[in-house]
């Protein structure tokens, strides 16, 4: 749900980032003993001499005072300095670099936001060590000889060079990354995210680093000049309405992840855009069918494997694991875990028992060395803020695709955006919503589906925007029906609640998981014999789309397909809208008693009018878009003869119709004095002709 694109989700873009270790999820990471040679290894070769190129003894550079912590690297903190001795062992393997704000100014991005990823690889080279970038961009697969052109041009950019300054034990090297944090380095910077410039190195300082098994967690306070011109940021705002001109520069708190990538890539599985997953990409000079270079996508996914291989359900070696997360407020807890694995039985029936489990986060005295920074915990976190949003990225392998960890980040303020949505939406069907504020067993399950939500973007599964216009008006009018499927094929889509019920019908009013999540997870993660039966078992399932409406998927067209549409529900917009705009009257005939108590403002009244005149407008847009509309089914060659199917003119008729008799004409309930003349002195006029 986010506001940037109104999701209950979603930030668009993915945060790649993390990784799982060998260890199980949620093990606390073993602290060894911060350990000093009794001695410095000086016993270098005669190229690594300390008397050559400024390497001095190992004492001499990490002191008496420095504060060590033991995992992936050795990791020393002097005062403000931080230096990495770095194992042999992990010369030469992919890690992955992530930056995310963690903590922003009011109007500069949001707290949690993606900034960028990279594959880094750390080489020795003499008595310098080089981070270097890693490209799988271009990939040659097989013997073939091309793959001699492609490594010739795939060479890994220097992002910058460290003099060795001691050597430690097993010659592992010891080298000063301070400035790779507190200086402005382009390739891991987060100026841009934050509409800043170039970083102030004077008001940057290192914040706080841990060390995991597998993962080094750098937090920088940070401080990027603001540059004299204008530039959006990452979510696409103009800074110039927000600066202050007395202020220099912005401060965010920036988080660094650099992560060990698994050792055995996990089995890629390739993209089909006939079913919605994010994907990772890169271009093979191999496959080409028709003597072209070929786009490659892999879907990104889990890597779930059967404890029994033979079995047609099994245990996974190791389940999605997500923990509700310490901050999260108690009452709320056993929601978030219903959230959580409302997604068990679409795995099941994928092959999978227990695939996915929610854990309560052990409390500080239960296990004080657990840490939700740890990459391999994935959480569920709940952040103090006024922002009406959730979203749920994954980190994952781009070598591969595979998810490796998935923070998701609940916004405070998403209570007060469930509430206003169900209120408007779906109160006429359900009297616990027709008097503020909700009881706390009904937000709990608001909160449920909204985690269901996020936590299906954590999987890997994008918005299905055309999955709410798969039922039918009789089919959201049934109880029995939408107890079984929901309100919509599939939770990612925004179909939201059921306002096309009407009080009596005794519907189901809050989406679950639908019939195409089952058939995207099947799709996504059935685990098969072999690629034969892999090939044979996905092609079949494709096939039942061609029959079967409610297994298509389409991302959003806000103008040109009505059945693509955001906030709508029903393959009957025009009659769907109908039976919306009865319940807004219904709506606003309570809005007065359901909003208002005695000896309190006018404040919650006036939210609520709004919210009833935003869905108004959102339902008759819906109507709008079959004029002059089209459908498209992403079928390809063979199963349908077309992709594109005007809308036949008798029903694009029919909506002008509808849009003159209800959308220019004044609606009597929603400019009842009663509101009005407890909210305003003027502006109705503007608002009912701007609708």
């Amino acid at each position: 749900m986010v506001r940037r694109h109104v999701r209950w989700t979603s930030i668009g873009s993915l945060v790649i980032g993390l990784v799982w270790a060998s260890t199980a999820v949620g093990q606390s990471p073993k602290k060894a003993p911060p350990k000093r040679p009794t001695k410095s290894p000086s016993k270098a070769p005669a190229s690594r001499s300390s008397s050559r190129g400024g390497v001095k003894p190992y004492d001499s550079v990490i002191t008496k005072e420095a504060k060590t912590q033991v995992g992936l690297f050795r990791v020393h903190r002097i005062k403000d300095q931080l230096y990495y001795e770095i194992p042999p062992s992990q010369f030469g393997q992919d890690m992955l670099w992530v930056v995310q704000i963690e903590q922003t100014q009011a109007g500069f991005g949001y707290a949690g936001a993606p900034v960028l990823d990279r594959i880094v690889r750390w080489e020795l080279r003499g008595e310098k060590v080089l981070l270097r970038d890693v490209k799988y961009s271009i990939r040659a697969s097989g013997k073939d000889s091309i793959r001699y052109a492609v490594e010739r041009t795939s060479l890994s950019p220097i992002i910058k060079t460290f003099s060795v300054k001691a050597w430690g034990k097993d010659k592992a090297p010891v080298i000063d990354v301070t400035s790779l944090f507190t200086s402005d380095v382009k390739e891991i910077s987060a100026a841009r995210a934050v509409n800043g410039s170039a970083m102030d190195s004077s008001r940057t300082f290192l914040d706080s680093t841990k060390v995991f098994p597998t993962n080094i967690e750098t937090r920088v306070l940070a401080t990027y000049r603001i540059g004299s011109s204008s530039r959006p940021s990452m979510f696409g705002r103009s800074s110039s309405t927000r600066r202050d001109p007395t202020q220099s520069g912005v401060t965010a708190l920036v988080h660094h992840s650099m992560v060990v990538l698994p050792a055995k890539p996990m089995k890629p599985r390739v993209h089909d855009e006939r079913v919605g997953f994010f994907t990772v990409g890169f271009r093979d000079f191999t496959k080409g069918k028709y003597h072209e270079v070929e786009e490659i996508r892999y879907i990104t996914r889990w890597r779930l494997e059967k404890k029994d291989p033979k079995a047609a359900v099994s245990e996974p070696v190791k389940p999605i694991v997500f923990y509700v997360g310490r901050g999260v407020p108690d009452k709320w807890k056993p929601y978030i875990k219903k959230g959580i694995e409302m997604w068990k039985p679409a795995f099941e029936k994928a092959g999978f028992k227990n695939a996915i489990i929610g854990k309560m986060a052990p409390g500080e005295h239960e296990d004080p060395n657990w840490d939700a920074e740890d990459a391999r915990i994935s959480t569920i976190r709940w952040l103090p803020s006024t922002v009406e949003n959730a979203f749920g990225p994954h980190v994952h392998d781009p070598r591969t695709g595979e998810i490796l960890e998935a923070d998701i980040r609940m916004y405070h303020n998403v209570l007060k955006l469930a509430r206003d949505w169900y209120f408007v939406q779906a109160s006429p069907n359900d009297k616990r919503a027709q008097k503020l504020p909700l009881p706390d067993e009904l937000v709990g399950e608001l909160l449920a589906y909204i985690v269901a939500h996020e936590v299906g973007h954590s999987l890997g599964f994008p918005h299905n925007m055309k999955a709410s216009s798969a039922f039918s008006i009789k089919n959201l009018r049934d109880p029995k029906f939408t107890k079984q499927h929901g309100t919509e094929a599939s939770i990612m889509d925004y179909g939201r609640f059921n306002y096309v019920a009407q009080p009596g019908d005794g519907a189901a009013l809050i989406p679950k998981i639908g019939p195409y999540d089952y058939f995207a997870v099947e799709w996504g993660y059935r685990q098969y014999p072999d690629d034969k039966m892999e090939a044979k078992g996905r092609q079949e399932l494709l096939a039942r789309q061609v029959k079967d409406r409610m297994l298509l998927f389409g991302n959003a067209d806000p103008s040109e397909d009505p059945t693509r549409q955001t906030e709508d529900l029903s393959n009957d917009s025009i009659e769907a809208t109908r039976l919306g705009l009865a319940n807004l009257d219904r709506v606003a005939g309570y809005l007065i008693k359901a909003c208002c108590n005695k000896g309190q403002d006018y404040d919650l009244l006036k939210n609520m009018y709004g919210q009833v005149w935003n869905q108004r407008n959102r339902e008759l847009m819906h109507v709008t878009a079959v004029v002059g509309g089209f459908e498209q089914k992403n079928l390809y060659f063979g199963d349908a003869d077309q992709v594109y199917h005007p809308i036949p003119a008798e029903r694009q008729r029919q909506a002008v119709a509808f849009l003159v008799k209800h959308g220019f004409q004044t609606p009597s309930k929603l400019v009842d004095p009663a509101i009005l003349l407890r909210l305003e002195a003027s502006g109705v006029t503007s608002r009912v002709l701007g609708s």
